[in-house]
Order: C-alpha cells, then structure tokens, then sequence
C-alpha cells in the first residue's frame, strides 16, 4: 500500500524543513535586535565617554601618521624610544610655535567679539533703516495725534528691540569666551594624554600587535596576519600623511592669497581654514562664514568685504575638485549623503573635534575592512557614486 493511502507523511524531511524555517526567522530576529542594542550601546559609551576616548582616537591617527617613519628609522639602528621623541619633537616644535605666534591674534579676535557682533548689529539696522524708512513715510502721512502717538511707539519699539538684539549677542559673544576659558584646563590635560599615548604606541604598539598575533590561538596563520598588519599600517598613514599634506597646502595657500590682499591676520585664517578642512563641506562653509565675518570687520559693509571669502572659495574649489582627486584617487570614493549623515552622527557624539575626526575616521574604517575582505558591501554602498 502506499504512503499517500495510508496517510502517511510523504517526505518526512520536509517537515522538517517546515519546522525549521520559524526558527531560523526567530534567530535573524534575535540577532537584528542584538545588532540593535549593540549599536546602541556602542553610541551610549562614545557619547559619555569622549573626554577619555577623544585623546585616544587622536593619538591612534596621529601614531598611524609616524609609524613608518619610526619603523624606517629602525632600520638604521635607531632605537624606537628615541625616534619617537625626535619626530614629537621636529613635528610638535614648529605647531607649538605656529600656536604660540597665533595666540595672540586669536586673543584679540575672541576679545573683540562682543564689540564686533554690536558694530555689525548696528550697521544691519543702518543699512535696513536706508533702505526702508518706515517712519519718515508715517510722519509725513499722519495727521491725528493717534497716528502720531502710534508713531513714537512704534519706534521706541523697534529701537527697544535692537536694543534687546545687540544686547543678546554681546552676551553670548561673552559666553562663548568664558566657556572656551573655562574648558582650558580639561583641553591642557587631553594634550598631555595625548602626548603620552602617542609615545607610548610608537615605542611599544607594534610589539603588542606582534605578541598579540603568536599568544592568541585563534590566528592560525601568523605571517599572513603580521602582513597583514603591517599592510594595513601602511595604507593608513599614507592616507592620513597625504590628507595632511594637502591640508597644509590649502592653508598655506590662503595664508599668502589673504596676506596679498592685506587682510589682518592672514596667518590666522590660513591656519583655520587647513585645520578645517579635515571636515568636508561642513569646513569650508564655515570657513567662509568666518571669513565673510572677518571682510566684513576690517572692510565695513561693502562689497570688497567678500573678497577673501571669495578668494578661499576659489582656492578650496580648486583642491576639492583637481588636487585631492587627483592624488587621493579611490580613497576618496565617498557618498555624500553618506558621508554627511556620518558628520552629523560624529558632530553630535564629539562636538567639532568629532567633525574634524569624522571623515579621516571613516576612510580608516574602510581600507581596514578592504584589507580584512570583510563588510564587503558596506564599503561598496559607502564607495557609491554621487
């Protein structure tokens, strides 16, 4: 008799498959939820842990940046302890300087602030009130004294809120500045961390990662893992050598541009806008925001005004658009919807240290998971074309 008579099951692997397709929808549920709360612990702890994670995340770039030089000299019996406190030295000497020469500017430029933003409140209400005389056209129109008592209200009005305007801001000009003073002491202290993280990973972070490859079992192959390494090491500070350098261009560049044109301070907004172009669109508009600010005071309100904004623009348009490409090449295959939306996530986590950290972040991330073979089509859909 047959199976199908007796009323016997007429494959009994497929009810086992059956059964076994809800529990397998059960695990990719449990592990979505898992990746879930994963993610949002991992946002929990880089949110209220950045005083300590900031200087760290730094030192690791910045000793990205050094280690094949530390290596290279190495090869000519220089000891890792005493190359890395000469390159600290050669490359902190020269920022310590630059720093040192642009306090003094960046001091007075943070003192005038509340007079500046009152100067230019009242230079706004000027050109507005030349180009609108509203009460000059009520006085010649009224002829009650209702009319003309609505009059001198009105412009006591508006007189008692420009008031209110310049008084704002000069407040909050003032708060800013006590806010930068008072965090003086947490930034001196997250200087010398970084400092001492950085010396300490020159000196003895390739050891470790050497050790860390023959103690551990689960790496079966240890030469193609110590290539590995040294591999990633290398396209790393690469790419973080050649940012870098032409960041430094950009800011040099300007500097010279901004001091032909006699605008006070060039060395100050060269440096600016170098330091704020690590940040990609985020930097240089607000870089020329700064800018338009600073023609603005030394010019009044014409239009020369916008010319070193202006002349930034150029200057930046030409190394965004030919240079960076150029020498970058698919390192920098970035989307921008992807990679704004990962400024804002880092601009909130980390304020503007994290937007300066976002992008040099985020390249890492993906020449380290290209050179793993592993987030395959991740790095595919961040690489995807605008």
């Amino acid at each position: 008799m047959s199976k199908a008579k007796t009323g016997m099951p007429l494959n009994s692997s497929s009810a086992d498959d059956l059964d076994d397709k809800p529990k397998a929808g059960q695990r990719s549920a449990s592990q979505v939820v898992l990746y879930c709360l994963l993610a949002l612990a991992t946002l929990y702890t880089l949110y209220f842990a950045k005083t300590l994670l900031m200087p760290i995340v730094v030192a690791l770039l910045f000793a990205l940046l050094l280690s094949p030089l530390v290596a290279l000299l190495k090869r000519f019996y220089i000891p890792r302890s005493v190359s890395a406190i000469l390159l600290l030295a050669c490359i902190g000497g020269p920022i310590a300087a630059l720093g040192i020469g642009l306090a003094e500017p960046a001091e007075k430029w943070l003192q005038r602030l509340p007079e500046l933003s009152k100067e230019l409140t009242q230079e706004i209400d000027e050109f507005t009130g030349a180009l609108a005389p509203k009460a000059e056209i009520q006085k010649k129109s009224g002829f009650w004294g209702f009319w003309k008592r609505e009059e001198v209200l009105a412009e006591s009005d508006e007189s008692s809120g420009q008031g209110a305007v310049s008084e704002k801001l000069m407040q909050s000009s003032m708060e800013l500045v006590v806010s930068m003073l008072g965090a003086a002491p947490m930034m001196a202290v997250q200087l010398l961390t970084f400092v001492i993280l950085v010396l300490f990973q020159l000196i003895f972070g390739q050891r470790l990662y050497l050790s860390a490859i023959e103690i551990f079992p689960r790496v079966r192959d240890k030469q193609r893992a110590s290539l590995l390494i040294a591999r990633m090491q290398k396209e790393l500070s690469r790419y973080i050598l050649t940012v870098s350098l032409i960041n430094l261009g950009l800011g040099v560049a300007t500097a010279i541009v901004l001091w032909l044109l006699r605008v006070e301070d060039a060395l100050l907004w060269g440096a600016l806008v170098g330091v704020l172009n690590f940040a990609p669109y985020v930097g240089p508009l607000v870089a020329i925001c700064v800018l338009s600010v600073a023609g603005l005071v030394q010019y009044g309100l014409v239009l020369a005004a916008l010319v070193p904004a202006a002349s930034y623009f150029a200057i930046n348009m030409l190394e965004a658009q030919f240079i960076t490409p150029l020498v970058l090449g698919h390192h920098m295959r970035l989307n921008p919807l992807v990679l704004v939306l990962w400024l804002i996530i880092w601009g909130w986590l980390w304020g503007a240290v994290g937007v300066l950290l976002a992008v040099p972040l985020l390249v890492c991330l993906k020449l380290a998971a290209q050179q793993l073979n592993v987030l395959e089509y991740w790095t595919r859909l961040i690489e995807t074309r605008a």
